[in-house]
């Protein structure tokens, strides 16, 4: 049984103290002196990057030489290896331009001399100022009520009929 307040021991042996835990390389067990001392370097190897074929630009230049069969767009195909071009080159004449940071062109420098003089404030107030002019416009146009017949004749009578005093002759011997 276990000893009161503590664990229960371990049925496994531990190896002596002159055991060593992992793996023993014999190579470089320098310990810090060395590993201070002298660096392993690792000479990177050339990355070729093998583009793919550019199967398009194939079939549009067999068809240009008579190819009209499949075996013949295969035997073509072995013979005329054309692979695709690199967007990167394509793009930008070069692997990366040197000012590029992760592909996109780096930012114009802000115009200090604008800053100092407010420039900017006196662009947004004239932008503002004109917006509201506008605003005005519409509401003015908004506000005006399309008139109908009877304000029409409000604003201009028509011309008072001046009576006449001829009367048919049947009327006269009344």
């Amino acid at each position: 049984q276990p000893e009161v307040g503590k664990p229960m021991r371990n049925c496994y042996s531990l190896p002596g103290p002159d055991f060593t835990y992992g793996m023993y390389l014999h190579k470089r067990d320098g310990g810090v002196p060395e590993a201070i001392g002298h660096w392993d370097t690792v000479k990177a190897k050339p990355h070729v990057r093998v583009m793919p074929r550019d199967f398009v630009t194939m079939g549009r230049m067999a068809v240009g030489e008579g190819c009209t069969t499949a075996p013949e767009f295969a035997l073509y195909y072995k013979f005329k290896d054309i692979r695709c071009k690199d967007e990167r080159i394509l793009r930008y004449g070069c692997k990366i331009p040197p000012g590029m940071t992760f592909g996109r062109p780096a930012r114009p420098s802000t115009p200090i001399f604008d800053l100092l003089q407010h420039r900017y404030k006196e662009l947004w107030m004239e932008s503002q100022r004109a917006r509201t002019v506008v605003q005005h416009v519409v509401k003015k146009k908004m506000s005006d009520v399309r008139g109908n017949r009877t304000t029409f004749l409000r604003t201009h009578p028509l011309p008072v009929k001046e009576e006449s005093f001829w009367h048919p002759q049947r009327f006269e011997k009344v």
